[in-house]
C-alpha cells in the first residue's frame, strides 16, 4: 500500500470565544476526535452545512491551525513536534492552500509577478531568472495571460484573481493542495472554469487535492472520497461513487437529499430543528438532536466508527440500511417531523 501523504490521529481543535461577558469564555469545539488519512494524489471532498468544522479541517491539513489535541503528520513527520523552522519549510514547499476570495487572499498592493515570486523568495527556490521563468510557466499553467504580469488583482476579472491563487499555491510544487470553497465569490458563468482548472492540474501535476464545498454535488463529481462533516465531527466517510445510494449515516443522506438530480427528483429529507452550538454540544451523538432515528442510546456515547466496505465508515448507532432507498427516508423522516424537539 502507498504510504499515507498526511494523517491526522484523534485532532482536536478548541477555540475560547468571548460569549456571556467580559470576563466570561466559552470553549467553541471546531474539530473533535478527526481520523483522516490522505494517500498521494487522492482527491477528497469535505461536505456539511456552515459550521460544521470544513474550515477548520481544511487549516489543520495545511499546519496554518495547530491542533488543541492529537497529531497531524505529513508523511510520518508530526508537524507539531518540529521545530518552526522546520514545520514552515515542510509546510511551505509541500502544501498549498486556495482560499474562499482571492480579493481578499490576495495583496492589492503587489503585481501578478510579484504575488507569484513571493513563495520563490521566501524559500529561497532558485535563482533570480530561475524564479522569474517559473513565474511565467505557473502563469502559462492556469491560463493567465503575459500582460497580466504587470497587473494588480484589482484590475483583474475574479476568475483571473482566483487563477492567481490557484498559481501561486503551486508555486513551489506541493504534493497537497487543499482548496476551501475555491468558487464561493465567483459568478456561476467562471465556476466550471475554475473547477475544470483544478481537476486538470491534479491530473497533470499528480497532486493530492482536499476540496471543501457547500455543493455537495460538485464535491461528488470531483472527488475520490467524500467526507461528512457534523458540529466539529467526521461522520462519514464514503467512496464518491457510492455517496448517494449507499451512504450509511442518516446526515449524509439528508444533505444530498437536498440536491437530488434532475432525472430523480425527490423531496428532502426533513431534518428537526436549527444546528447546536459549538460551544454547547449535545452529549452522545451530536446529530441526534435532529435525527428521526435517534433514542436514549444516541445521548449515551459518541458511536465508534463501522466499516461498510474498504474504504466506507459510518458513526451511528443506528445506520440507515446498506442500500436503503433515499425515498423510504423520506417517508421515515416525515413522520417523526411533528414529535417534540430532542434535549440537547
Amino acid at each position: 500500500m502507498t504510504a499515507p501523504l498526511i494523517e491526522l490521529n484523534d485532532a482536536h481543535v478548541v477555540h475560547k470565544a468571548r460569549t456571556g461577558g467580559l470576563f466570561s469564555r466559552d470553549r467553541v469545539y471546531a474539530l473533535t476526535g478527526a481520523d483522516l488519512t490522505i494517500a498521494p494524489g487522492e482527491t477528497v471532498g469535505v461536505v456539511g452545512e456552515s459550521g460544521c468544522g470544513k474550515s477548520t479541517l481544511a487549516r489543520v491539513l495545511v499546519g496554518i491551525q495547530p491542533p488543541s489535541a492529537g497529531t497531524v503528520a505529513f508523511r510520518g513527520q508530526d508537524l507539531w513536534t518540529m521545530t518552526p523552522a522546520q514545520r514552515r519549510e515542510t509546510v511551505g514547499r509541500n502544501t498549498g492552500m486556495i482560499f474562499q476570495d482571492p480579493s481578499t487572499a490576495l495583496n492589492r498592493r503587489l503585481t501578478v509577478h510579484q504575488i507569484l515570486r513571493d513563495p520563490l523568495d521566501v524559500h529561497h527556490h532558485g535563482k533570480g531568472p530561475q524564479r522569474d521563468a517559473r513565474v511565467r510557466e505557473l502563469m502559462s499553467l492556469v491560463g493567465l495571460p503575459k500582460a497580466l504580469a504587470d497587473g494588480l488583482p484589482g484590475q483583474l476579472s475574479g476568475g483571473q484573481r482566483q487563477r492567481v491563487a490557484i498559481a501561486r499555491a503551486l508555486a513551489l510544487e506541493p504534493s497537497l493542495v487543499v482548496a476551501d470553497e475555491p468558487t464561493s465569490a465567483l459568478d456561476v458563468s467562471v465556476r466550471a472554469q475554475i473547477l475544470n482548472l483544478l481537476l486538470d492540474l491534479k491530473e497533470r501535476l499528480g497532486l493530492a487535492l482536499v476540496f471543501v464545498s457547500h455543493d455537495i454535488q460538485t464535491v461528488r463529481r470531483m472527488s475520490d472520497r467524500v467526507i461528512t462533516m457534523y458540529l466539529g465531527r467526521i461522520v462519514e466517510e464514503s467512496p464518491a461513487a457510492e455517496i448517494l445510494d449507499r451512504a450509511r449515516h442518516p446526515y449524509t443522506r439528508a444533505l444530498f437529499s437536498a440536491t437530488p438530480g434532475l432525472l430523480d427528483p425527490i423531496d428532502p429529507i426533513p431534518l428537526i430543528g436549527p444546528v447546536p452550538s459549538a460551544t454547547h454540544p449535545p452529549t452522545g451523538c451530536p446529530f441526534r438532536t435532529r435525527c428521526w432515528k435517534a433514542d436514549d442510546v444516541c445521548a449515551t456515547a459518541m458511536p465508534d466508527p463501522e466499516p461498510s466496505g474498504p474504504t466506507h465508515s459510518f458513526r451511528c448507532h443506528h445506520p440507515v440500511g446498506d442500500g436503503q432507498s433515499t425515498h423510504d427516508l423520506v417517508t421515515q423522516a416525515a413522520a417523526t417531523a411533528d414529535s417534540p424537539p430532542r434535549e440537547p
